[in-house]
């Protein structure tokens, strides 16, 4: 058997077909398994709070946004529905979350958390963010 005495090294070029295709196929693999789920609703600034609590159980929910328009359940409502509805709801003893925007005027908020009082809403709670 004879041996070769010298080796020779050759310089080549990197074949980088197999490292794009992994990359292309990665690319493809977080493109599809990313959600891209736009959530419809009312565009809502909470106020921030130092001290909040996470509400565990479900709540009819009452928006008000920054032109003091009023929602219930992302169905805007009149002034005089407002006090129906809330009738409704303290005879079913039924928690109310009302998320009011940040810019939203105090005046409005607090007028709605007297309705709720005088049609005997038990559970009244504001939504706060982070």
């Amino acid at each position: 058997m004879k041996f070769k005495k010298r080796l020779k090294i050759e310089k080549g070029l990197m074949d980088l077909t197999p490292l794009v295709n992994v990359f292309f196929l990665l690319f493809i693999f977080f493109l599809f398994t990313s959600s891209f789920i736009f959530q419809p609703g009312i565009k809502v600034s909470l106020p921030k709070a130092v001290t909040s609590e996470v509400i565990q159980q479900d709540s009819i929910v009452m928006t008000i946004t920054k032109d003091d328009k009023v929602y219930l359940n992302e169905r805007e409502i009149s002034q005089d529905e407002i006090s129906s509805n809330l009738k409704l709801l303290a005879k079913a003893k039924t928690p109310l979350l009302i998320k009011a925007d940040g810019k939203a005027s105090m005046g409005r908020v607090v007028e709605i958390w007297d309705m709720c009082r005088n049609e005997g809403v038990l559970q009244v709670n504001i939504a706060t963010g982070k």
